[in-house]
């Protein structure tokens, strides 16, 4: 088994990678239906328009009828071979999306250009001004679906692994960003102990880290914080709840800085 320093860059298609939540969060500061037939929803009307499948597509969502909702997208591969467990262990995942669903979808214009579309959806987050994103959109048998053909072909090469792997991408990037909280974390507690660094009780008693690192549901992953009898050096190590599931790489953490390698789901051996 073999290590590398953690630079890789997380998935284009990250967990919040359909178009409505791309929308909402670009405007923000600081996861069984019926069958498809050639990739158009069954129910779908060949006349509705791309801003009318926007608007269902925004209702179903809000509603949490994730099935019925993602069938009207390009993720339609993403969710059909899905077994009950499976979609069971997303739908914390999709209750995510749902919840940052405006309930009132305000559509500023559509473009079509053949068989492809642009709505433009109006977001307004907090304080901040109201701005116009563009939602794609393709046409399938007659059917506008939510989506471009690009991702469309990435989504079909995925099948069923799309929703993990987009969670699984997601956790490796955001335990990365953690570990460097961590560091951090490490540099104002010695600031304040005369030099000595804390373990993860400590830190986050000192409001420095996040009370959620002591579970797992929020991150996917277990950490923890070795800190030297002397109080002078410590290490952090992170590795996935749930290997294949929630994260597939192991990290450890020291004064050289993060390295990540597959271990199962078992902490991360290094060799020389």
């Amino acid at each position: 088994m073999s290590y590398r320093s953690s630079s890789n860059k997380p998935h284009v298609l990250l967990l919040l990678a359909i178009t409505f939540a791309l929308a909402v969060s670009s405007a923000t500061p600081g996861s069984p239906g019926g069958q498809l037939a050639g990739g158009g929803a069954i129910g779908q009307n060949p006349g509705r328009s791309p801003s009318d499948t926007v608007r269902e597509f925004y209702k179903l969502m809000r509603d949490k009828k994730f099935r019925e909702a993602f069938a009207m997208s390009i993720y339609k591969p993403a969710i059909d071979g899905l077994s009950k467990s499976e979609f069971d262990d997303l739908r914390s995942d999709f209750d995510k999306m749902a919840a940052v669903m405006p309930e009132k979808v305000d559509l500023t214009g559509e473009q079509i250009s053949g068989e492809a579309a642009t709505v433009f959806v109006r977001v307004k987050a907090d304080d901040a001004a109201e701005q116009a994103q563009p939602m794609s959109l393709i046409r399938v048998n007659g059917n506008w679906i939510i989506g471009d053909k690009e991702n469309q072909e990435i989504v079909k090469k995925a099948g069923k692994e799309f929703f993990f792997n987009a969670r699984i991408d997601t956790h490796h990037s955001e335990v990365q960003s953690m570990l460097q909280r961590i560091t951090l974390a490490q540099v104002v507690y010695s600031q304040q102990h005369n030099g000595q660094y804390g373990n993860m009780a400590e830190l986050i008693t000192a409001c420095l880290l996040p009370k959620d690192l002591e579970g797992t549901e929020s991150t996917g992953y277990s950490f923890h914080v070795v800190r030297s009898p002397d109080g002078k050096t410590w290490t952090a190590t992170a590795e996935p709840a749930q290997y294949g599931r929630t994260g597939r790489l192991s990290f450890f953490l020291d004064q050289s800085g993060v390295r990540s390698g597959d271990a199962g789901g078992k902490p991360l051996v290094l060799t020389n």
